[in-house]
């Protein structure tokens, strides 16, 4: 009998210790971090946008949609991504209030099963996660936090187990959801939307060995000077603490957005210190800090490491912009980081290469037919020292339009 308790306590022991040098070992079988062979630290950032509307794509390729069948078409993403030099890859999987893996806050995404709310069969960030890290490439799981529709207000096109549905059929939280323009948004000024936001996000670092959460520019919407005291969540601010010791709307709303970007850094802390958190905001920093939309306290974010890992604003303008040009954009950035711990990426916008695109014939003619501004645009990116590049979006790296400016883009992410 000794023998054999030596031979268990050996195999307990060698157990043990096979689990320990793994890098993460979540006690309730959640997600463990697999070892693999990553970009380094210290590596140019080079990511892609895999917008929700790239989902089509595979639905359109098969006619049975399977696990398998997405797997193999997701690896044909990565194929093109690793071809042109990406390392990092950002994958919509909460575009509308939905999910596009397994949650228990959102309903299953319309974009990947065909009706919200209908399982799919599968899940697909499980997959994406898996089959990114097969390929070397890190993966960051995008969401957008209080866009609920877009171009409807119709609720009872949401699925029954819409939280967004259930919040408008009930008395008392009705104004959880707000209708503003033509389209459906989840209130800002709400803790119990925090919360659901904030626990959506823990979901996926707890469950999904992502390596980053990533959100875009679609925080509050644009208001004009007749509206902007009145409408949206102004009822919450005029019957506010806030509003009776001074605030004014327009820093009541930053404060809103503040709360839940610092929440959300702090949770993803708590669960998994490597998982970073980026935000991609919209470019022009006018537009930005203006006290009609958005509500972004950008420079709240870069003063400090309690909101994000990383600013990637949204500089999809060529050089020759008339007011708002490449360089001159990315000049005020990069001054506005330096000295900051967050990392500055800039992204571009590649769907407007091999386009009549712009603001001035100039720009037109420079979108349209110079295939090197992709390339300049990021060569002006190192020279002023950027941490690394996001570009927009995969449909349009893989499209015939762009081809040309993709091709000499090539030459300087190899």
């Amino acid at each position: 009998m000794g023998r054999i308790k030596l031979l268990a306590l050996l195999l307990v022991s060698a157990l043990f210790v096979n689990l320990c040098s793994r890098t993460v070992w979540n006690v309730a079988g959640a997600k463990i971090r697999q070892p693999v062979e990553m970009v380094s630290d210290g590596e140019e950032y080079r990511a892609y946008w895999f917008s929700f509307y790239n989902y089509s794509q595979y639905q359109a390729k098969y006619k049975k949609q399977s696990a398998s069948n997405f797997k193999s078409y997701f690896q044909s993403v990565l194929k093109h991504g690793k071809e042109l030099g990406m390392n990092h890859i950002i994958v919509h999987v909460r575009p509308f209030g939905d999910a596009l893996y397994d949650s228990k806050y959102f309903p299953w995404s319309s974009y990947i099963s065909g009706k919200q709310g209908r399982d799919p069969g599968f899940d697909p960030l499980e997959i994406m996660v898996s089959a990114a890290h097969e390929n070397g490439m890190k993966i960051e799981a995008w969401i957008n936090p209080y866009r609920v529709t877009l171009n409807s207000t119709d609720y009872k096109k949401l699925s029954k187990d819409n939280p967004a549905r259930k919040w408008q059929e009930g008395k008392t939280t009705k104004r959880n959801v707000l209708s503003y323009d033509g389209s459906l948004y989840y209130n800002p000024a709400k803790k119990e939307v925090r919360e659901l936001i904030v626990n959506g996000v823990r979901e996926i670092a707890e469950n999904y060995d992502v390596d980053g959460i990533h959100m875009d520019d679609y925080f509050y919407p644009s208001f004009t000077e007749e509206n902007v005291d009145t409408a949206f969540d102004a009822q919450e601010y005029h019957q506010s603490k806030e509003k009776k010791q001074g605030m004014s709307i327009a820093e009541y709303r930053r404060n809103q957005v503040n709360t839940l970007v610092r929440q959300i850094r702090k949770s993803i802390q708590e669960i998994d210190p490597e998982v970073t958190y980026g935000i991609s905001p919209a470019g022009n920093l006018e537009n930005l800090t203006s006290d009609y939309a958005y509500y972004v306290d950008i420079k709240r974010w870069l003063a400090s490491d309690q909101y994000v890992d990383y600013i990637c604003p949204q500089i999809y303008w060529g050089f020759q912009h008339p007011t708002a040009g490449f360089d001159r954009i990315a000049d005020q950035w990069a001054k506005l980081c330096e000295g900051s711990p967050v990392k500055l990426y800039i992204g571009i916008g590649v769907y407007r290469a091999g386009h009549e695109e712009g603001d001035s014939p100039s720009e037109q003619k420079e979108w349209k037919s110079d295939a090197d501004v992709l390339k300049k645009q990021v060569e002006y990116g190192r020279k002023k020292k950027t941490d690394g590049f996001a570009f927009f979006d995969y449909r349009d790296l893989i499209g015939h339009a762009a081809k040309d400016a993709v091709n000499q883009l090539k030459t300087v992410l190899k």
